[in-house]
């Protein structure tokens, strides 16, 4: 709830594209798409960005916005609903991870869609993943908790407020057991899961779950020595590119097969 700062240099902000979307969540999602910088285009990546002031500024200042493009991926970056430049809506986050997904086969209808989404991005986006609507092919989730009471009974002020939430709206409730909508998930070819054994938030055992209840085929990878939602931050980041730029390409591949 603070105003956003670009960190993008005004030469970098020539290369993006605003973009924005109604959502179901009642929030006006804002987004920037940028072209890949190679001369083939793959595919269109959707990033879900973590909890925090930052909002979609997250991706572009650990460059995972150039990895992406100088390796021949269309690229767009969005605030969910409450944050960065998006206007509020209510907690249906998954509602925002959809719309975006929407837009993204909008601007490139003959492209594959991918989504790479980072605690907060990723936790909502197990509920996206389960709506008939959704374009997204294949899906990166990383660092995502089983539901929303196993992340934050670390912090207990905002336990207690999401009791008194879970209290109130009891149908929410259940829709956000994560563990559970995975279930359900519908059109994805597979998702690869990603955590970090040093994660002291969310524990590898959360995504071990996760990947046993999912619907769809799995990948699953580690980091070594990473803070929650920073593996660019960490000694990982290397290996950490690398899988998820192996991942993409392998993904796309089996689109064309398809076709």
């Amino acid at each position: 709830m603070v105003k956003w700062r670009n960190p993008l240099t005004e030469d970098e902000k020539k290369e993006w594209q605003q973009i924005s979307v109604k959502s179901k969540s009642g929030g006006v999602i804002q987004g920037l798409f940028a072209n890949s910088k190679t001369e083939n285009e793959k595919a269109t990546i959707v990033l879900g960005h973590p909890m925090g002031k930052e909002a979609k500024g997250y991706f572009l200042k650990r460059d995972y916005t150039n990895l992406l493009r100088e390796n021949g991926f269309n690229t767009i970056v969005f605030d969910i609903n409450g944050f960065g430049e998006s206007t509020h809506g209510n907690f249906s986050y998954f509602d925002d991870i959809t719309a975006i997904g929407l837009k993204a086969k909008e601007l490139t209808p003959n492209l594959p869609i991918g989504y790479h989404g980072i605690s907060l991005g990723a936790m909502f986006s197990t509920i996206s993943f389960a709506d008939e609507t959704h374009k997204y092919d294949f899906a990166i989730i990383e660092s995502s908790a089983t539901s929303l009471a196993d992340f934050w009974v670390r912090f207990p002020f905002a336990y207690k407020v999401l009791q008194v939430i879970n209290f109130l709206l009891p149908k929410y409730k259940r829709k956000i057991e994560f563990q559970e909508k995975i279930k359900e998930v519908k059109h994805l070819q597979s998702i690869l899961y990603i955590y970090s054994e040093a994660d002291t938030w969310v524990p590898v055992s959360m995504g071990k779950i996760l990947k046993a209840n999912t619907a769809v085929p799995t990948e699953f990878w580690l980091a070594k020595d990473a803070e929650h939602a920073e593996i660019m931050k960490s000694p990982d980041k290397k290996i950490y590119q690398e899988r998820i730029l192996e991942y993409f390409n392998k993904e796309i591949v089996k689109v064309h097969n398809k076709v």
